[in-house]
């Protein structure tokens, strides 16, 4: 028992016996953290059926419906990180997981379109016929399927950080990292308590932020830099949805984006170091009503403007709900600054 493992201990050399002490303390912290990661999701969300498997999804605030798509690493936790705040302005936030993530099941032969359409499904599983849809990174494909497939249900559309596919012949920067990472939980936390010592850290690899950028900024937004990054655990419900992301983002399937009827915001930062400037300055430019905010700084995790970013989304849905026409900014490209 307890005691011949003792014995045993105290038989080994000092450095096996700090190595096996080491490691113990070291898995049992790791345990803590992910028990931790997992509660964090309990009780949050709920699931339900639909054509194409399990959905899960989470509802909260009050006002007017805005439909949440969350980004690659995601859930609808993320969702709630980053738009969560929309819920005491005035909004009801409906937020799924996307398939793959979480609790939501991995269907075969998935497609953006599937997805898409399980949205509609939400939508008449919940009573609600019309929502904005809010779409953050990697949701972006999905909910301009929507979009363009549901135009009746699509009151309209804001692309936070939009993905855009990689050019032919490409990876993703760091894929090695990201496909290790999300391998394996234990991987995914030991980067993380070793983000401070390396190079440029985690904030460039998984938030597409240069680290000069986020020491640079409020101590609130460094804050939640920290946290979007703490939140990736647990990361093997993630792993699934992970994989199909980075099979989109490879797949050059042609959108007809300017189907897209209803107006259409788009928000990046000149500085991603994902390229989704561009994207959003291509989006807005190809719908009928479009128009795109791109900050000078902030990366991925757009540092430094998440305040600024929530209150263009705001203004945006405002002029929407009073019904204010189109003309007055459309297909205006604006370079926000400080």
């Amino acid at each position: 028992g307890l005691y011949c493992s003792a014995l045993l201990l105290t038989a080994l050399p000092n450095f096996f016996r700090i190595l096996i002490v080491a490691t113990v303390g070291v898995y049992a912290i790791f345990s803590r953290d992910l028990a931790a990661a997992r509660a964090r999701l309990v009780g949050r969300s709920t699931t339900m059926e639909t054509s194409f498997g399990a959905l899960e999804y989470a509802v909260m605030g009050e006002g007017a419906l805005v439909l949440i798509v969350h980004g690659a690493a995601g859930g609808f936790d993320q969702g709630i990180e980053m738009t969560g705040a929309m819920a005491g302005r005035g909004y009801r936030l409906i937020l799924p997981s996307r398939f793959g993530y979480l609790r939501s099941t991995l269907p075969g032969n998935l497609t953006t379109a599937m997805q898409a359409d399980a949205y509609a499904q939400l939508l008449d599983r919940l009573g609600v016929d019309k929502v904005v849809v809010v779409a953050i990174s990697a949701g972006a494909w999905s909910s301009m399927q929507f979009a363009i497939r549901h135009p009746e249900r699509c009151r309209a559309l804001v692309l936070l950080i939009p993905a855009d596919y990689l050019p032919a012949g490409t990876s993703i920067r760091g894929g090695a990292i990201v496909r290790a990472i999300f391998n394996s939980d234990f991987v995914a936390w030991a980067a993380l308590k070793l983000m401070p010592i390396l190079p440029g850290g985690m904030t460039r690899i998984m938030l597409g932020t240069d680290a000069a950028v986020v020491r640079a900024a409020e101590p609130s937004e460094k804050a939640r830099a920290q946290q979007i990054l703490d939140h990736l655990l647990p990361v093997g419900p993630r792993l699934a949805g992970m994989n199909f992301d980075i099979k989109t983002a490879a797949t050059h399937e042609p959108y007809p984006i300017e189907k897209i009827a209803c107006p259409v915001l788009t928000i990046s930062a000149e500085d991603d170091r994902f390229g989704t400037a561009s994207r959003a300055k291509h989006i807005a430019a190809s719908v009928p009503d479009g128009r795109a905010i791109i900050f000078p700084t902030g990366g991925h995790a757009l540092i430094g403007h998440s305040a600024d970013a929530l209150r263009e989304i705001t203004s945006f849905l405002q002029t929407v709900q009073t019904g204010a026409t189109s003309k007055n900014w459309k297909l205006s490209i604006t370079s926000a600054r400080k």
